[in-house]
């Protein structure tokens, strides 16, 4: 270890870099990634508000009696509220949005600058719903927090792929998923908490949310901007110093002249929107789509928006509910620093793939379960057993999702684009992952109420079809540079196809 830093070996499929992992990079982009707390702490912290009987009687008191109307017919209809899923899912179609916006920031004044702003309006929307007293506040302030999730979801994964050594960049890059897990955790250990206060728990849960807001915007302020934002804005000289600090070596010429040639070739490109559909963009824009798409699809969400209201639905009690999603939100923390460890070492596919076959036996057997117990009518009470043994498939597949596509679904778009359509590439994965994500979170209830237990087998059909696609269809990423990722593509089976033999992708002849 010479100045601070490890000599980091050149990717595996492109060319090698000199230079190393050096503390300032690590703690730079374990900075950035906290821009991951705003989106988990807000997964957390919705479904134990949702559940709080103080919340639901002061902004939906027709909750209130349609649970007591269905109290003795079935269990799966309990919270069928459309207010009530609005009230959770009206962030993602804000953040959906605002990921376009984002794309145009991100591109003409840096990764730093969309983060900043993104934590801004995170804490506007903290504050407006700390304060509500109406359901309208209610839904003006989670439109604020999507545009903050907007801009944070589309910023940090490409700030940390950009800032990262390619030899490293799948773990550095999983320090976003390890703090959306870990703001995941601290709202369902917030939400236990408040829940037992006497009066205005949910308020408190709410308000907290500006402290991971407060948080990215001042680490923002101190986070330099990457080599690649630099660039893109002219920046030549500045960006080749932050390169040799962020390398820890003065000899970057090679890394420098790639990202350089990168820079001009996207320079070039005025219509990023329209250039994303030609032919040799074709993986990038696909995988862009299908992998956010697939994410939402796994039905996580599920588990991370409404883990109480869920738990509640199967017999738990108050307490019994918000302390088993704090247990599936630890199990989601611990498996997150799994893939820490396993990604850089095992593979993006490896971990794509098994995870794929662990959710899909858990989500079999947890609906087996529910069916048994439930049957088609909703009637009927978990024995202790049976509880804990939902329980323990549940954690199961939250850790089969922690180490596999929740981390990956950030990870992979943001390291297969080429500069010149990596904003548009990286806004499609957000709004694409946002759009689906709002319809989970506005329709879970209502498909639970009328698909009962087999809404655990659609979503194990989903992950069947995607542990496929991967299999077929996406190659090895891990240790390629990213201005190196066309030859990826010009090696596999079926998208060289789509590759012309002189296609310049990312500034590189790709002959």
């Amino acid at each position: 270890m010479a100045g601070g830093a490890f000599v980091s070996e050149g990717g595996s499929g492109g060319r090698d870099y000199e230079g190393g992992v050096t503390v300032f990079v690590v703690i730079t982009c374990m900075v950035a990634a906290m821009g991951g707390l705003l989106f988990g702490y807000d997964l957390g912290i919705s479904g134990g508000v949702t559940s709080m009987d103080e919340f639901l009687s002061k902004f939906f008191p027709q909750l209130e009696r349609q649970r007591q109307k269905v109290k003795n017919e079935t269990a799966y209809c309990k919270f069928d509220d459309q207010k009530l899923q609005l009230f959770t899912s009206s962030l993602y179609l804000a953040a959906l949005v605002a990921s376009f916006v984002a794309s145009v920031v991100t591109r003409k004044y840096g990764r730093k600058v969309s983060m900043f702003t993104g934590g801004l309006a995170f804490l506007t929307g903290a504050l407006i719903n700390a304060f509500a007293i109406n359901v309208t506040m209610l839904i003006i302030g989670r439109l604020l927090l999507g545009v903050g999730v907007g801009f944070a979801n589309q910023s940090t994964p490409v700030y940390l792929s950009e800032m990262a050594p390619a030899k490293i960049r799948g773990a550095l890059n999983i320090c976003f998923q390890v703090a959306i897990t870990s703001g995941i955790l601290v709202a369902n250990l917030i939400n236990y908490g408040t829940s037992n206060m006497a009066k205005h728990g949910w308020r408190v849960s709410l308000g907290l949310a500006a402290v991971p807001a407060i948080l990215m915007v001042i680490g923002s302020f101190f986070l330099p901007d990457t080599p690649n934002s630099m660039l893109e804005r002219g920046k030549y000289e500045e960006a080749k110093q932050m390169l040799k600090k962020v390398r820890g070596t003065d000899n970057v010429d090679h890394e420098f002249q790639d990202i350089r040639d990168a820079c001009e070739a996207a320079k070039k490109v005025e219509h990023p929107w329209k250039n994303i559909m030609q032919s040799k963009y074709r993986p990038a824009l696909v995988f862009c789509s299908a992998i956010p798409f697939f994410q939402q699809i796994t039905g996580i969400n599920v588990i991370m928006f409404y883990a109480p209201v869920l738990f509640k639905t199967l017999g738990f009690g108050d307490d019994a509910a918000l302390m088993s999603a704090v247990i599936t939100g630890v199990v989601n923390v611990l498996a997150t620093f799994v893939s820490l460890y396993s990604v850089d070492r095992f593979g993006r596919r490896f971990l794509f793939l098994e995870g794929g076959i662990q959710m899909f036996i858990c989500q079999i057997l947890v609906g087996s379960f529910i069916g048994l117990k439930f049957g088609t009518t909703g009637t009927g009470t978990l024995t202790p057993a049976t509880a804990d043994w939902i329980l323990v498939f549940i954690c199961v597949y939250v850790a089969g999702f922690a180490w596999s596509w929740g981390p990956l679904g950030w990870l992979v778009p943001s390291e297969i684009c080429p500069l010149e359509i990596r904003p548009a590439g990286q806004a499609i994965n957000v709004s694409v992952n946002m759009f689906f994500t709002f319809l989970i979170g506005q329709f879970f209830l209502t498909m639970l109420c009328h698909m009962k237990f087999g809404l655990f087998y659609f979503f194990a059909g989903m992950v069947a079809i995607m542990t496929i696609f991967v299999y077929f269809l996406f190659p090895e990423t891990r240790g390629v540079p990213i201005e190196e990722m066309g030859k990826v593509w010009k090696q596999h089976w079926f998208w060289k196809n789509y590759i012309p033999d002189d296609a310049v992708i990312g500034g590189h002849d790709e002959n």
